[in-house]
């Protein structure tokens, strides 16, 4: 069973960490976690690109030397703020005497991610595009088990675009180009950060999964299996650290380690935690400082209070409000604030649950890796896993994996798939070694013949003139518009 070893980097605000995963099959073991404060990072954006890379690649050293082993390459998330939502139709003409297959329905997807005609290309990128219904002209609002075995002349697709800012994208390339390490790919994390925390039941009867990270809040939205809505608002748990160290007058670090040893909301609810009180000590001639929990819990549940309250905005913004069966599941570093999951589901009545990483990795040693704050991580490895990224390792007798230099970019970064973004949309269609294509949403289903590595292709059977060619499909691009008027835009150009 063919073996590969992927390693993936979370560049959050608060914090960067670095994972490195052994897949064999459908076995998914973690050998090696760390994280370590971020530089360079705001609101999950790299914006200092020699800081950020100078952070990973102290990771990677570490990393290398405990393992013995050369790190090549790895894979990223993408931005996850400042990111606009657009719909549009793409339509493709068909067969009328031929039914739709699921290929049809993937290559449908691959287009539309590649085509999309954005209005500035020089300064915004495609980040994902998720399909949310199909047409053949006479149905409309098909799934796709509905549209597959259905016959037409052209059959067409509802899409949600997800666009960021191209300029992102790129400091991330500065930053691994700085330090030597190649990029295999860029996700964009909601849809993978989903699969690797919530049930099918969760994403079929509905659900909001709110990340509360370091510099931004992440609201996704799922009903009937669909990733339907993605906002994100530029508050997270350094506003709570930042709030805490203007009220109590502590420095941040301090206020950070207080934040994460005895935070929480609703102090009314903390016990007996509530009556206890913190003794600042200082170095200086400065008396030292003392806080009540409760007092600290005052402090972040009304910090939290504005997260939740802009996080339901979102949610109703959606149109999904009502279908939220499944209620809310909480992740990332915020989500670990004693009484968090209670104080949401106070505000805003939907039941709520802290998230736990699915039942599909294997971390012996590396216990924090199931801490919510590791989703995003958890997400990276299961996009790779099914996007089959090559190997990322070179072990130490200096064997390396095999990175083809076509698939290097002008600027050092490498892709498995030969793009440097998921649906970048001026670049030409790109083919794996079996001439499939694997751009796309990592969830897609792969062709069949591109499930088993180093399967070749069967030659064509020779008949008196050669097989027509078969004709490239172009996509009908019907813009709906903007959807999603962004309330904090203004917001995240202030100091928060």
């Amino acid at each position: 069973m063919d073996t590969r070893h992927i390693a993936t980097i979370d560049l959050g605000t608060s914090k960067t960490a670095l994972t490195i995963t052994e897949i064999s099959g459908e076995r998914v073991e973690i050998i090696y976690y760390k994280k370590i404060p971020s530089e360079g990072i705001r609101y999950s954006y790299v914006f200092n690109s020699k800081q950020a890379g100078d952070v990973v690649r102290s990771l990677v050293e570490d990393a290398e030397k405990e393992l013995r082993i050369k790190i090549r390459s790895a894979v990223v998330g993408m931005p996850k703020y400042s990111i606009r939502k657009e719909s549009g139709n793409a339509k493709v003409p068909m067969d009328p005497e031929e039914c739709i297959t699921e290929e049809d329905v993937s290559e449908l997807k691959d287009i539309a991610k590649a085509s999309y005609p954005l209005d500035d290309t020089q300064n915004e990128e495609l980040y994902g595009a998720i399909a949310q219904s199909f047409s053949n002209g006479d149905e409309i609002g098909l799934t796709e088990e509905d549209i597959v075995g259905v016959s037409s002349d052209y059959f067409s697709g509802n899409f949600n675009l997800f666009i960021g800012k191209r300029k992102y994208l790129d400091n991330i390339d500065v930053a691994f180009k700085r330090i030597g390490l190649k990029i295999q790919k860029k996700f964009f994390m909601p849809e993978p950060e989903g699969k690797a925390i919530l049930t099918k039941g969760e994403m079929d009867n509905g659900v909001a999964l709110v990340d509360i990270g370091g510099g931004s809040t992440s609201v996704s939205v799922y009903y009937r299996g669909i990733l339907r809505h993605y906002a994100s608002i530029p508050f997270g748990g350094k506003s709570v650290t930042g709030d805490i160290k203007t009220e109590c007058m502590i420095p941040e670090d301090t206020a950070e380690k207080i934040k994460t040893g005895f935070g929480g909301c609703m102090p009314d609810k903390l016990q007996n935690l509530s009556e206890k009180v913190l003794h600042i000590c200082s170095d200086s001639e400065i008396p030292s400082i003392q806080i009540p929990v409760k007092y600290l819990s005052e402090i972040i549940t009304a910090r939290m209070k504005e997260i939740i309250e802009a996080v339901l905005y979102e949610i109703q913004a959606s149109g999904f409000a009502d279908h939220l069966r499944s209620g809310v599941v909480l992740t990332g570093g915020g989500a670990k604030l004693l009484n968090c999951a209670n104080w949401f589901k106070e505000l805003s009545g939907y039941d709520t649950r802290v998230g736990k990483l699915r039942n599909l990795f294997s971390a012996s040693g590396y216990e924090d890796f199931y801490d919510p704050d590791a989703t995003v991580s958890a997400g990276l490895i299961l996009a790779a896993k099914n996007a089959h990224v090559p190997d990322c390792l070179e072990d130490c007798t200096g064997e390396s994996s095999s990175v083809d230099s076509d698939s290097v970019n002008a600027d050092g970064s490498v892709n498995a798939d030969g793009s440097d973004t998921l649906g970048t949309h001026d670049k030409p269609e790109t083919n794996d070694e079996d001439g499939d294509d694997v751009t796309g949403t990592v969830f897609d289903p792969a062709p069949e013949e591109a499930k088993e590595t180093g399967q070749k292709k069967k030659p064509q059977a020779q008949s008196g003139k050669a097989a027509p060619a078969k004709k490239k499909k172009e996509a009908i691009w019907t813009k709906v518009g903007n959807l999603f008027n962004d309330m904090f835009d203004d917001f995240g150009k202030e100091s928060v």
